[in-house]
């Protein structure tokens, strides 16, 4: 397993009452847990993946998704068991949707 940490400046993703969970950890899936964090202006991000050696494919993904969507305040643990970048963004977008109570 590997492990990766980011942060990345993004616009308040706005307060949630409780954290929120997406997805299934599975051959080709993954996990996101998305709850409060510390900067109302930044997006902290935890990965566990499977996958090693793709820090920078995990960077430029997860920076697209951060600039594209309204992250910041939020705090994001993703246990990945091989997920291409377009599951990724794809489950990062359901994760916040249904942390923020279901509106996009």
């Amino acid at each position: 397993m590997e492990t990766l940490e980011f942060r990345f400046p993004s616009h308040p993703a706005g307060t949630a009452a409780d954290p929120a969970l997406c997805g299934v950890v599975g051959s080709g899936n993954l996990e996101i847990l998305i709850r409060a964090g510390d900067d109302p202006a930044a997006c902290q991000l935890s990965i566990k993946t499977s996958a090693r050696g793709f820090g920078d494919t995990w960077r430029a993904v997860l920076g697209d998704f951060a600039a594209a969507h309204a992250a910041g305040g939020t705090t994001v643990a993703i246990n990945d068991m091989g997920a291409t970048p377009a599951v990724v963004t794809l489950r990062l977008a359901q994760a916040l949707a249904e942390y923020r109570g279901g509106a996009q």
